[in-house]
């Protein structure tokens, strides 16, 4: 009877070692197949899709020649031109040529002349590719002299800069969405990013100086990390490296509310037109167009430049959040004017020059098999609903514990898990070879019993 159970327990031994080097085989596959290989792999959208052909084509024919591109409401892309030459290639090239007065290199040089002119802090300005002219916009704090101040310049410069007064002020949205607070005030994570070795919140710049420390509570005993990079005015971006080294589970989600996330797959540069979602702790999810490229706004903190506008709404404590469609993680709130209730103008820090100019990579997921599309924002009056290619925000997923939902075997062959999987082969190997050894002890003992006793 013991020998019986003896054999029973080296069997269910191999058994469960031959079941573990099958599992860490998976594992490693699973892992090592699910890395991209080249940039092509990368999800692209059907906004990045019409904004390639659009930018190739400005590429060829050069600032001369052309003045921009944006996407239409059908999801076509358009192109600026000077000249019917250009329009037929534009044309030929299967995009919608509109012929302007004034090539980007005319807008480049007003654009310049603005930043070279005295600073007035609640003003800011931006190409608008679609009228051909540079909008100028000054809140209610520019006073009537400075106004009229910068009215000269803009009429040095020519007919095709345009002046326009907006509502309310051009601040920064301090005060991912989800909160994260520190002495300096609220601000929300924006994307989760890596070194290689430490992962990180990237997140507003003006959130909070380099040793800002953030908490996940009011009470500061839920401690999220500290700043160690930031960059601000200029630009605005920052990092806030992970109190225990990683972001956890759920890394490549973006929370728009009520529990629920959207599954960041990628990132890219969005283009004119492209209907884009914004979340933010304060506002929760919305959405609107990308209005402009390139923006320039004088915060009362000072200038930053090269942003993304946008009429998307954002309130107070949205600083710092995702800006995304389709799973394409675009950027993070800067600042703007208005409200959620009135309406008004967002500007966006381009992700892509954070992570090159932070030398990181964004954590992403791989897009979900039957993953629904996560649910839009309702249209308002104040915010535009245009969807080129029926964009929308991305595939759902949840919030917090993003692999908690899933079955064992999808969490075991998660991509992250090769050195699991490694471990897992190791320690099948072992008990492998620990079972044949003990086995061999064991017959040799038996052999030296039953010879010792005949022998005697």
């Amino acid at each position: 009877m013991r020998h019986a159970r003896r054999r029973v327990v080296r069997r269910v031994t191999r058994l469960a070692a031959v079941g573990g080097l099958l599992l860490g085989g998976t594992m490693v596959t699973r892992a090592v197949a699910s890395e991209p290989s080249e940039a092509s792999a990368v999800p692209r959208t059907y906004a990045e899709q019409s904004a390639d052909t659009g930018t190739g084509l400005v590429s060829r024919l050069g600032d001369s020649r052309t003045a921009g591109t944006w996407i239409d409401a059908k999801g076509r892309p358009v192109v600026a031109v000077t000249d019917q030459d250009a329009a037929a290639e534009v044309e030929r090239a299967g995009a919608v040529a509109k012929v302007v007065s004034h090539s980007m290199n005319e807008l480049k040089s007003a654009t310049s002349t603005l930043r070279s002119a005295p600073r007035v802090a609640g003003t800011a300005w931006a190409m608008d590719y679609q009228t051909n002219e540079i909008v100028v916009r000054g809140d209610t704090t520019v006073s009537a002299a400075d106004w009229s101040r910068m009215t000269r310049v803009a009429d040095g410069i020519g007919a095709f800069v345009r002046m326009e007064r907006t509502e309310g002020e051009f601040t920064p949205r301090l005060n991912g969405a989800l909160p994260i607070l520190s002495t300096a005030g609220r601000c929300s994570a924006g994307f989760n990013v890596t070194d290689g070795q430490r992962e990180f919140i990237l997140t507003a710049g003006h959130c909070g100086p380099t040793g800002s420390v953030w908490f996940a509570d009011t009470g500061g005993t839920e401690q999220v990390g500290k700043t160690v990079t930031q960059s601000f005015p200029g630009n605005d971006y920052s990092l806030v490296q992970y109190a225990n080294g990683k972001a956890g589970d759920g890394a490549a989600v973006v929370a728009i509310g009520d529990g629920k996330g959207v599954q960041i797959t990628g990132a890219a540069d969005p283009a004119v037109g492209q209907r884009v979602f914004r979340s933010g702790s304060t506002s929760g999810l919305r959405d609107g167009q990308v209005t402009a490229l390139n923006a320039t706004v004088n915060y009362p903190e000072g200038t930053v430049t090269g942003l993304i506008e946008t009429n998307v709404c954002a309130e107070p404590g949205d600083s710092g959040g995702p800006l995304f469609s389709e799973g394409i993680a675009l950027g993070v709130t800067s600042g703007g004017s208005g409200d959620c209730q009135s309406g008004g103008t967002t500007f966006f820090q381009p992700l892509t020059k954070a992570l090159t100019d932070l030398d990181v990579q964004l954590l992403v997921s791989a897009p979900a098999g039957g993953g629904s599309a996560a649910p839009s924002p309702s249209a308002s009056a104040t915010q535009s609903s245009i969807a080129p290619g029926a964009a929308n925000p991305g595939a759902s997923a949840p919030v917090a514990g993003g692999t908690a939902g899933e079955p064992l075997l999808t969490r075991l062959t998660d991509r992250r898990n090769l050195g699991p999987g490694l471990l897992v082969i190791a320690g099948s190997l072992i008990a492998l070879v620990a079972s044949r050894y003990i086995r061999a002890e064991k017959d040799r003992k038996a052999y030296r019993r039953h010879y010792s006793a005949t022998w005697g």
